[in-house]
């Protein structure tokens, strides 16, 4: 029986995609059954609700305050069951309701812990390094602070902008991300 994932995602949807594609493979071993988002028109919707997949959002703007919003999503969630919550460009930081109720992993387009937070390849770039790239990790209720679980180098070109290096940071992503919820789901088989 595939692992039941539920995939949170603010935008066009490209992670999502690479999580939908693999999930064509029986030996992925997963089943997207959800996709939520906390906005309305993304391409994740539309890419979801292409491939069958139930849909929900959940906006912050909704709710008189955070908490309230925190829990409606971990409601929303959770009547799903999933057995792996995945974050594919959510761009919320979500709270103890979310995240200490369901096991959940995200990426960074950094090498964690170097540059944390919503501008990193901006930041990466300000700092001149020479490397940089992608990281896949437990979500913990700080903001990209959970346990490491892959990272995958990227080269930081002299003609780099933000834009460049986000789109070669991201074709990696794309592929770190499905390789590691795979190998996740493949080691609870096992136990």
């Amino acid at each position: 029986m595939p692992a039941r994932l539920v995939v949170l995602a603010s935008g066009v949807g490209t992670t999502l995609q690479a999580v939908l594609d693999a999930c064509q493979d029986p030996s992925f071993g997963v089943e997207v059954v959800a996709v939520g988002t906390d906005r309305f028109g993304t391409g994740a919707q539309e890419r979801a609700l292409a491939a069958g997949i139930p849909v929900f959002s959940v906006r912050l703007e909704d709710f008189p305050h955070r908490e309230a919003f925190d829990e409606a999503t971990a409601e929303q969630i959770a009547a799903h069951d999933p057995d792996l919550l995945v974050l594919a460009g959510y761009m919320k930081i979500l709270g103890k309701q979310v995240v200490g109720r369901f096991r959940t992993v995200n990426t960074h387009p950094s090498l964690l812990p170097a540059f944390p937070g919503a501008h990193a390849v901006r930041d990466a770039l300000a700092h001149g390094v020479k490397i940089s790239g992608v990281t896949v990790h437990w979500v913990d209720e700080g903001v990209d602070t959970g346990p490491i679980l892959a990272q995958a180098a990227v080269d930081v070109e002299a003609s780099d902008t933000e834009e460049t290096l986000r789109t070669r940071i991201q074709a990696v992503e794309r592929v770190l991300y499905v390789q590691t919820i795979g190998r996740i789901v493949r080691s609870e088989e096992g136990t």
